[in-house]
């Protein structure tokens, strides 16, 4: 059954773009999701989203949310990681997934998953796809090597939105 709620309806997918092209490698998320819109007319592009808390409302009732971010996990910049969100994800307020793992956000996107479950308005699913940022300081552009990662992780969600491609 879709979100909407009507057994015979298309599943209700949402693209969310986390962070601001205004700080460098953290626009990472606001660019994968304009792409995968633009080529990807079923889905619901939000954003860009500056804070988790302002999904609350938008994504409610989605039947999968792919959160496109930039994180700092410590890997090499550039890498991309695809984290599905369950139920007893992450521990820290900052934490998107793994240990170590953390959103270039003030609260983390598990605790407002938490916050959404328990008013009842969750997505089904939640898959962040993050791509490892390195320059989180004020301007615009990525650096070089988010900027090459952004076609991977486009495909990324291309294959969560539409798997039978």
């Amino acid at each position: 059954m879709s979100g909407s709620g009507d057994p015979g309806a298309a599943p209700r997918v949402v693209v969310v773009g986390m962070g601001s092209e205004y700080r460098r490698d953290d626009g990472a998320g606001v660019a994968v999701a304009e792409e995968v819109a633009r080529t990807c007319p079923h889905v619901t592009r939000l954003g860009p989203i500056g804070e988790p808390l302002d999904l609350l409302g938008l994504w409610d009732g989605a039947d999968l949310a792919v959160v496109a971010d930039a994180v700092r996990s410590g890997a090499e910049p550039g890498t991309v990681q695809l984290i599905e969100l369950s139920e007893a994800a992450g521990t820290g307020q900052g934490s998107v997934g793994p240990p170590g793992t953390t959103s270039t956000h003030g609260i983390g996107l598990t605790g407002v998953l938490r916050l959404a479950r328990a008013v009842g308005s969750a997505p089904r699913r939640v898959v962040v796809v993050g791509i490892e940022g390195s320059e989180f300081g004020n301007g615009v552009g990525l650096s070089p090597a988010v900027e090459r990662a952004v076609p991977h992780a486009v495909g990324h969600v291309r294959d969560l939105v539409d798997p039978a491609g």
